[in-house]
């Protein structure tokens, strides 16, 4: 994701949520709605998340240092996971409480068309942040679907910014249909129901960044694509005749680590060895420049080793060796 694109959306999306939690507030304080009110903490709680995404592409573009030595680009997955945090417990629980608290003690909804024009107006502005965020990420979603985009994307902020923009669409024809049933009907609780509905809704949003930006965290490997060119940039045919083995993850979003054991031929010298490995690395950077990390470790290559199967004491996470 180029760094414009992702601060342009999220720039987008966090002067339109500022404008419209203050008008929600003050449609709140003349109508006396809880799904008002559950709407301006909704665009509250998604302010501050524009701001933790900002704070987080800022900290991520520190210098590596020696107790950092692969940098800071994953500070963008842990402001990514802290929004997820902050939509749950911010935005889901507090309208689920207000949403329950307005069915069991209803009030009058006075001056309805305070909420009713408000909510109008964040529907277009809303609808202009989810069109901006819409259109950069489809400079990057290619001919994936969105659901694949979401899952896939190894950049946090453009995901956030959808399902942000999203549920605030959808949490606002909620809020609406809330209000306009709680006005039609002349009964308040309508007004709760729509606000608990609101706080499902973030809940479930929450729920899907988190295990996404978890995923993130835990490391993740390159995309199926750039693996194929990787492998393919690797093997010359004559010094490096094939890749025994290889693993690559993402330091962050635009940093790529790869690490692999390749075959050289038994009687080349060390010399060639070298010139081969530099090769190498130069053909992997040229074919995915974000392969900044590269580790080739050179090897002979055995067919009866290979035919032993990977060795599991010898993978990341696999068991470890017997104590003597």
């Amino acid at each position: 994701m180029s760094a414009s694109g992702g601060t342009k959306a999220i720039v987008a999306a966090l002067v339109a949520n500022l404008a419209i939690a203050v008008a929600k507030f003050v449609a709140f304080i003349f109508s006396n709605s809880s799904s008002m009110l559950a709407e301006s903490v909704h665009s509250l709680a998604d302010s501050g998340n524009q701001a933790l995404l900002l704070l987080g592409g800022k900290k991520a573009k520190r210098e590596a240092t020696p107790e950092h030595p692969f940098g800071y680009g994953r500070e963008r997955y842990i402001y990514a996971f802290l929004v997820s945090i902050v939509l749950f417990s911010v935005g889901g629980m507090f309208a689920l409480y207000e949403g329950y608290e307005k069915i069991k003690h209803p009030h009058e909804l006075t001056n309805w068309y305070w909420p009713v024009g408000v909510l109008v107006f964040a529907i277009i502005a809303e609808a202009f942040s989810f069109r901006t965020a819409i259109k950069e990420s489809n400079v990057l979603r290619g001919k994936r679907s969105w659901k694949e985009f979401v899952r896939h994307a190894k950049a946090p902020e453009l995901p956030v910014v959808l399902l942000e923009d999203l549920g605030a669409l959808v949490g606002l024809i909620l809020a609406l249909g809330g209000v306009g049933l709680a006005v039609l009907t002349g009964d308040s609780v309508w007004d709760g129901i729509g606000t608990l509905c609101i706080g499902v809704l973030l809940i479930l949003i929450a729920l899907v960044l988190a295990a996404e930006t978890k995923s993130l965290l835990l490391g993740e490997s390159a995309g199926t694509e750039e693996t194929r060119k990787i492998e393919a940039a690797v093997v010359d045919g004559d010094t490096v005749t094939r890749i025994i083995h290889m693993r690559t993850l993402h330091l962050g979003p635009e940093e790529l680590l790869v690490a692999a054991k390749i075959a050289v031929r038994h009687d080349d010298t060390a010399t060639e060895i070298a010139a081969a490995i530099d090769a190498a690395e130069a053909r992997i950077r040229d074919a995915v420049p974000i392969a900044r990390v590269i580790y080739l470790e050179p090897d002979i290559y055995s067919e009866t080793e290979a035919a032993k199967g990977p060795d599991p004491e010898a993978s990341p996470g696999g068991p470890a060796p017997a104590a003597h």
